[in-house]
């Protein structure tokens, strides 16, 4: 990835960017010492805003507190975009929480490059290898775990399907005409086709992730990554795709300033019925019903589809989930509590009360819902697998992924100028 100080600066301009003054941050890292009441104060980060999850985890930590007298858990919880911009000034300070929230990949590994990360792979055997090798895949660097997953997943579609229904569509889409075609039906029938939350960016990305992978095929995506250029015709090609649904006017009014989890954003849009679709991942279910009403058995999930003359396959997923890290450092508590995260018991009623998918193979049993069991078939028989663009990349490049993408949905980038911009920005990562 890269020499790691300039991996440093660039997390120092990205925090400069973003308005977040060093001094402005707080010390983070419990009290590994101990203190005078010989009390162990870990502080955990997370992104789990949204009900059940967050009552859910706070709960969790308590109870770790009860099987651990001597431990102390500090939580703090942040909007996503919020804390990856909090995390970017964090990292250019050198100081990050005992346990924060990771989805691996890039990101991790330039954390792990600035000498920031706890190496894992001693810390959490035999436990840690015993859970999905595809879930442990994103939090391994050269052949080391630096982070444990707690969540593994895909993004696809979901919809509704009374929408459907009342729009004539008989089975949800499997090629990009036909999906363009149901668009078509829904606007017909004064439905809104697709909700989208264009303030926070990396939504709509999905789209053109998903269009480059069946497009180009998912290795090219990581091939053009290492090459640094993303100027192919086939990259090209998923913009023009993107370009092609964008016209035809799809997504809720006043898209471009709504954001994700709100209740007048994304999974509100749809949980509350005025949306019949939206591209996101297998936390979708528990945000809708958090943001809206839910829709409960007019949910249903479909794989994004293939596209016609693509070269790659309908099985080849986007996705991923969550982990979590440890700082550098971090004391043996900070690792009890991953392994008190990754036990069955805690994975079943993770599975159950918040519906992610379980990284502890025998906690499978404990789901219950049909459209998690969806998801998961999707991803037993997927051929190939993509981390999230802003994650797999490094910062600056994924987030220009994020921003390119973003213009070209507003309307004021070309297809050909993403793909440009994109090259550019790994170019310059160098």
């Amino acid at each position: 990835m890269g020499d790691p100080a300039l991996s440093r600066r660039g997390f120092m301009a990205a925090s400069a960017a973003a308005g977040l003054g060093m001094t402005a941050l707080t010390a983070c890292g419990g009290d590994s010492d101990g203190g005078s009441s010989g009390t162990t104060t870990i502080e955990w980060w997370n992104i789990s805003t949204t009900e059940p999850t967050k009552s859910v985890w706070a709960a969790l930590a308590r109870k770790f507190e009860a099987q651990n007298p001597k431990v102390k858990v500090k939580i703090v919880q942040l909007e996503n975009d919020a804390y990856k911009s909090k995390m970017t000034a964090l990292t250019s300070s050198g100081k990050l929480p005992d346990i924060f929230h990771t989805w691996g990949g890039g990101v991790l590994r330039q954390q792990v490059d600035a000498g920031l990360v706890e190496d894992l792979t001693d810390r959490t055997k035999p436990w840690g290898d015993a859970l999905l090798p595809v879930a442990r895949e994103p939090y391994l660097i050269d052949d080391k775990a630096y982070g444990v997953p707690f969540d593994i997943g895909m993004i696809g579609f979901w919809y509704n399907k009374a929408h459907f229904e009342k729009a004539g569509i008989g089975e949800p889409p499997t090629t990009w005409s036909g999906f363009l075609d149901a668009v078509r039906k829904l606007k017909s029938a004064g439905i809104t086709p697709l909700a989208l939350a264009g303030k926070e960016k990396w939504p709509g990305m999905y789209y053109w992730a998903y269009l480059s992978m069946r497009t180009a095929g998912a290795e090219a995506l990581q091939k053009a990554y290492e090459e640094k250029d993303f100027t192919g015709a086939p990259f090209v090609e998923a913009g023009e795709h993107l370009k092609e649904l964008v016209g035809l006017q799809p997504f809720q009014k006043g898209f471009l300033g709504a954001a994700y989890s709100s209740p007048t954003g994304q999974a509100a849009s749809v949980g509350n019925g005025k949306a019949a679709m939206e591209l996101m991942g297998q936390w979708a279910p528990v945000v809708q019903a958090d943001a809206g009403k839910g829709l409960g058995k007019d949910l249903g999930f479909f794989p994004f589809p293939a596209v016609e003359g693509g070269r790659g396959a309908i099985t080849e997923v986007f996705g991923g989930g969550g982990g979590h890290a440890l700082r550098r450092g971090a004391p043996q508590a900070a690792v009890d509590f991953l392994q008190f995260f990754a036990s069955e018991a805690t994975d079943r009623e993770l599975v159950k009360k918040t519906g992610v998918l379980p990284v502890v193979p025998a906690a499978e049993s404990a789901i219950a819902d049909p459209n998690i069991k969806a998801v998961q078939a999707e991803l037993k028989k997927a051929t190939g697998f993509q981390l999230y663009l802003d994650q797999a990349y490094a910062p600056a490049v994924g987030q220009e992924v994020n921003d390119s993408v973003a213009a070209l949905i507003s309307g004021s980038m070309s297809p050909g100028q993403v793909a440009q911009s994109i090259t550019k920005t790994a170019k310059e990562e160098q």
